[in-house]
């Protein structure tokens, strides 16, 4: 029977990953599903500063050795301290980093302008310390913004902090991904605000991970404003190389030393998405296609989620599919009395309808089933390859035959 599914079931993965978790994660839920599947998790870690602060363990690193200032010739050396001028030792208590510190840090970092519109925190607020401001070099007032954080060193999450989203998700002009001398990890991406492009607005991020875990986010907008701003200019004002010197700056390095040692220490991982982990997603999802099909983007290791892009050689298409567990509490929501129920109790619900993100003429096919223990497998099937482009194919790749031979696969279990 039909399934009347009104939302992407891939934003219901993200709200259940979040109520799972059982913190303020909810209520960032928005800028996740805006910014699409992977794109968002790296950025919620950005704007979890001005969410849950403290609970999520925020610190800003550098890189060792002198940094040169963008658009200067001269060198910031290592270990100046972002508020008192010294280093702080392991016998002394740290001295908190006011906001307005972490401001003039930051306007130092910046090449020659104006700025105004100065916001931020210190160390020693319940949020957490960020700093914000609108910079003009002559050419336009473009926000700038700082995000300071910590994740759990080797986790998934830290994984996708430097990794560059997939293009079937996420739209963007370049995005590359380096190993610094400390092995630390940078990624810059020269993107857009909003994935479907509906305004040109640009978003250019660097994201600096440490082998410690601590994540360092610099964020540009060519607006004085990340959203419903005039465009002011047609780039941001630093290039990819001054955001990379800005993230690495070591001048930042007090800042880590003058955070509470409880906001310190990274949040755990949902345990729902560790068990969800169990089966690798893409890899398993590819050997259940069809022959014949060439896969031209696939997904990482990302928790609980996968997709391709495949093409039969009729045009690109998008297969995604999630994997939750611990989904009987949400059965009764998803599962309507219509919904088909096999004779080892497994429901299987089906829809058919047009695309949500949208590209012109994009349809979307799912499956959606839940075993009796609550593992639910979800999987949709578009006939373009995004979601927010025009469709390639007059119907997805796969049939709802063969979407429905995937979900209900023993190799799920």
């Amino acid at each position: 029977m039909p399934f009347e599914q009104h939302s992407d079931p891939f934003e219901e993965r993200l709200s259940a990953g979040l109520r799972h978790a059982g913190s303020a994660f909810e209520t960032d839920r928005a800028a996740l599903v805006t910014a699409g599947a992977l794109k968002g998790r790296r950025r919620l870690l950005r704007r979890r500063t001005a969410v849950v602060g403290g609970a999520a363990g925020l610190a800003l690193v550098g890189v060792g050795g002198a940094v040169l200032l963008p658009g200067t010739g001269s060198a910031r050396q290592d270990g100046a301290s972002v508020g008192t001028g010294h280093t702080a030792t392991a016998t002394t208590a740290p001295t908190p980093v006011s906001g307005d510190a972490l401001i003039r840090t930051l306007e130092k970092l910046l090449p020659d302008g104006k700025f105004s519109g100065a916001q931020a925190r210190g160390t020693g607020e319940k949020l957490g310390p960020y700093a914000h401001l609108v910079f003009d070099d002559g050419k336009g007032a473009a926000a700038v913004e700082v995000g300071l954080g910590r994740v759990e060193p080797g986790s998934d999450e830290a994984r996708q902090v430097t990794e560059c989203p997939g293009k079937a998700f996420t739209h963007y002009d370049s995005c590359n991904t380096t190993r610094l001398s400390d092995s630390s990890v940078l990624m810059v991406l020269q993107g857009y605000e909003y994935p479907d492009r509906r305004v040109d607005t640009k978003w250019w991020t660097a994201e600096l991970l440490t082998p410690q875990g601590q994540h360092v986010s610099v964020s540009e907008w060519n607006a004085a404003a990340e959203k419903d701003a005039p465009i002011t200019r047609d780039q941001p004002p630093l290039s990819p190389t001054q955001l990379k010197h800005v993230a690495a700056a070591s001048a930042w390095r007090d800042a880590i030393d003058a955070m509470p040692s409880e906001s310190k220490k990274p949040t755990a991982q949902p345990s729902a998405t560790a068990t969800a982990a169990e089966v690798p997603i893409a890899p398993t999802l590819k050997s259940l296609l069809p022959k014949g099909l060439t896969v031209s983007e696939a997904s990482g290791d990302d928790p609980g989620f996968g997709y391709v892009v495949v093409d039969d050689g009729k045009g690109k298409s998008l297969v995604q599919i999630n994997v939750q567990a611990d989904m009987s509490d949400v059965a009764g929501e998803l599962f309507g009395s219509d919904a088909e129920t096999l004779p080892d109790g497994t429901k299987v619900a089906t829809h058919q309808g047009p695309g949500e993100k949208g590209g012109a003429g994009v349809v979307m096919w799912t499956v959606d089933t839940i075993r009796t223990d609550g593992r639910r497998v979800v999987i949709s099937a578009f006939n373009s390859g995004a979601q927010d482009t025009a469709a390639t194919r007059k119907a997805p790749v796969l049939t709802m035959k063969q979407l429905r031979e995937i979900a209900l696969s023993p190799k799920w279990l």
